[in-house]
């Protein structure tokens, strides 16, 4: 499975952004994409996960409600997570990923998931 992330750059607090994922080549008939990020210094910590059938979405219980994760209407292997109200602590590598074995939402721990993008960098000042 190839997953791709878009969408990070520079942006000034208070903003916001949208985050792309896009997953291809996999053979499982439900994924479920989750979204991580990981700060310098930091363990690589869960955000939001969902289906792309459109189950879900789940959040993880150290994220708040400026975080949404969505998923292209037309492309539904297209999964969005858009942060608003962007804070400095919000930098980091934001990465997306997927996993069979994997129960939506039921585990943040990055060390459960095989397959992940290269990550998209979001800095916030």
């Amino acid at each position: 499975v190839q997953l791709v992330e878009s969408g990070g750059g520079s942006v000034q607090a208070g903003g916001s952004l949208r985050l792309s994922c896009v997953a291809s080549g996999y053979i499982w008939s439900s994924n479920c994409i989750t979204w991580f990020r990981q700060a310098p210094g930091k363990e690589r910590a869960g955000v939001a996960a969902m289906y792309t059938s459109g189950f879900g979405p789940y959040y993880a219980d150290s994220v708040g409600d400026r975080f949404r994760i969505s998923q292209d209407h037309a492309n539904k292997n297209m999964v969005f997570l858009t942060i608003d109200s962007l804070k400095p602590e919000d930098s980091a590598m934001y990465y997306c990923a997927a996993d069979p074995s994997v129960l939506c939402g039921g585990t943040w721990l990055w060390t459960d998931f095989g397959n992940w993008g290269q990550g998209t960098q979001v800095t916030v000042s």
